[in-house]
C-alpha cells in the first residue's frame, strides 16, 4: 500500500487525506501548527491518522508521495527534505484531477481571479450544469471529488498551487492578468512568478481554450516567446483590440465571438462596475458560451450577479461617507483598480506584510484620489517613505478599530473609506477575510 503524507491540515490537507484513503493510500497527515477541532473531527471520524505543532521524522520517511498544503513555502526544511530524497511532492490539485472524470476551468492571475471564479461558476449554475467551486475559494477539490458527484468544477488556481502541478490540465484556462505579487515566495524575481502563472498551459492540449487577457503586455511578450508553445485555441479578451475569435467592448456593447457564435450586451447591464469588472465578465462568459449556456440566461446572471465578498463591497454609508472592504487587495495592482474606481475624496486604510511591493506605481492616483492614509500593519515604514509627503495627514494605527476611528474622523460628508491593503494580513489578522469581516464590524459599530 501506498503511503501519502499530507502536509498542511487545512481544507486542502484534510481534503486529500479523505480523498487518498479512499483511493487506497495509506494516508499521514501532519501539520507544523495547531488543526483546527473541525478538521480533527473530520480526520478522526474516517480513522484517518494525523498529527499536530510537528513533523514525526520517522512518518515523514515512509512517504512514497507527498501533498503539501500551498501555504508551506518551497524552501522549509521538511519539503527540501523530501525534494533531496527523490520523493513528489505535489499540489491538492495534482493529487485530485485523476480521480475524476469532471472537466475542469482552471482560473488564475494576479487580480480578478476570485470574482472571475465566482462568476464563472453562477453562469453555469444558473445554465443549469452539475458544477462545483473548488481550489482558491469553496470546499477542496480533492474532498468533493471523493464525496460529490458533479460534471464541471470551476477552480481558482493560486501561484502556489500551479507549482505543484504536473500532470494536470485544465479543459479551458484563463489568465486574467498579470502583476508583480507574492515575490517574497519568488526570490524578489518576477519571471519566476510569471512563469508559474503560466504553468496553467502547459499541459494543454487542442481540444482545449485559453482564455487571456489581450491588453495585458507582460502576457503578450511571453506569449511571443518562442520556448512558450500554447496549444490550446486560444480566446483574447480586450478593451480596444476587436478579436475575431475573443470578446471585446465595442463602445458600450460586451461582445464575444467564438466558434462562430456571437453574443452582445450592453456593458451599462452589467451589475459589476469598473473596466476590470468588465474584463472579468468577458472571461467568464467566453466560458458560458464555449459550455452552450443560453444567451438568455448569460444576461440575466450578468445583470443579477452580486460580487465577491472583500473586493470592493460596499458597507454603509455613515453620514454621507462611503466604507468601502476592498480587503481582498493584497497587491499593488489591485489597489490601482480600486483607487482608479474611486470618484469621491478617499480616506485609503493600507498596510500589512508587505509582498516586495512597488508603491510608486500608484503615485499618479494617490495624488488625485487620497486626501488621507491610514497605515495598519505592524511594519509602516515603506509606505510612510513613499507617500509622507504625497498626502497631508498619514496616521498609524496597530488595529482596525482604531483604523476606522480615526478614517471617520477624518472624512467629510461625500468623501469614501476605503480599505484596500495593498499587503497580506498575517501580522494583525489570520487572513484576508478576518480582515474584511473585522473592517465591516467596526464600521457597523460607528
Amino acid at each position: 500500500m501506498k503511503k501519502l503524507v499530507v502536509l498542511g491540515g487545512g481544507e486542502s490537507g484534510v481534503g486529500t487525506a479523505i480523498l487518498g484513503q479512499k483511493m487506497g493510500y495509506s494516508v499521514w497527515l501532519s501539520d507544523a501548527g495547531p488543526i483546527k477541532p473541525a478538521y480533527q473531527d473530520a480526520l478522526d471520524a474516517r480513522q484517518i491518522a494525523w498529527e499536530q505543532n510537528g513533523h514525526d521524522p520517522i512518518k515523514m520517511a515512509e512517504a512514497d508521495l507527498v501533498m503539501k498544503s500551498p501555504g508551506i513555502p518551497d524552501k522549509v526544511a521538511v519539503v527540501q527534505d523530501f525534494v533531496q530524497r527523490g520523493i513528489p511532492v505535489i499540489s491538492e490539485i495534482e493529487f485530485a484531477a485523476p480521480f475524476t472524470t469532471a472537466k475542469t476551468i482552471g482560473i488564475t492571475g494576479s487580480n480578478g481571479k476570485t470574482t472571475t471564479t465566482m462568476l464563472t461558476y453562477y453562469l453555469l449554475q444558473q445554465g443549469g450544469l452539475n458544477v462545483g467551486l473548488a481550489g482558491n475559494v469553496g470546499k477542496s477539490f480533492a474532498w468533493q471529488v471523493a464525496e460529490a458527484d458533479f460534471d464541471y468544477y470551476v477552480l481558482e488556481l493560486s501561484s502556489f498551487q500551479l507549482d505543484g502541478v504536473f500532470q494536470y490540465k485544465p479543459d479551458i484556462a484563463i489568465l486574467t492578468n498579470l502583476s508583480p505579487d507574492h515575490l517574497d515566495r519568488y526570490d524578489y524575481q518576477y519571471d519566476k512568478y510569471i512563469a508559474s502563472k503560466f504553468r496553467i498551459t502547459q499541459n494543454l492540449e487542442a481540444t482545449d481554450y485559453f482564455i487571456y487577457d489581450a491588453d495585458d503586455p507582460t502576457i503578450a511578450e511571453w506569449m511571443s516567446n518562442k520556448n512558450l508553445t500554447i496549444k490550446a485555441q486560444c480566446i483574447p479578451f480586450s478593451l480596444t483590440k476587436q478579436n475575431k475569435n475573443g470578446a471585446f467592448i465595442n463602445a458600450t456593447t460586451m461582445e464575444i465571438h467564438i466558434n462562430d457564435e456571437e453574443f452582445e450586451m450592453n456593458t451599462a447591464d452589467i451589475s459589476l462596475e469598473g473596466k476590470h469588472n468588465l474584463k472579468n465578465a468577458m472571461a467568464a462568459t467566453s466560458v458560458a458560451k464555449l459550455l452552450k449556456i443560453r444567451s438568455k440566461t448569460v444576461r440575466e446572471s450578468l445583470v443579477n450577479f452580486q460580487g465577491v465578498e472583500h473586493r470592493l463591497e460596499k458597507v454603509l454609508k455613515i453620514q454621507n461617507v462611503q466604507y468601502i472592504n476592498d480587503s481582498k487587495a493584497t497587491n499593488v495592482n489591485s489597489v490601482m483598480f480600486a483607487l482608479d474606481s474611486m470618484n469621491t475624496p478617499t480616506i485609503w486604510i493600507v498596510g500589512g506584510v508587505d509582498k516586495g511591493n512597488d508603491y510608486d506605481e500608484l503615485m499618479p492616483l494617490v495624488r488625485e484620489k487620497v486626501k488621507a492614509i491610514v497605515c495598519l500593519g505592524v511594519d509602516n515604514y515603506k509606505i510612510i517613505n513613499t507617500f509622507g509627503n504625497v498626502v497631508d495627514i498619514m496616521v498609524e494605527v496597530d488595529n482596525m478599530s482604531d483604523a476606522v476611528r480615526t478614517s471617520q474622523r477624518l472624512a467629510e460628508k461625500g468623501d469614501t473609506v476605503l480599505l484596500s491593503p495593498a499587503c497580506a494580513s498575517f501580522d494583525l489578522f489570520e487572513n484576508y477575510e478576518d480582515r474584511g469581516r473585522q473592517f465591516k464590524e467596526a464600521v457597523k459599530n460607528l
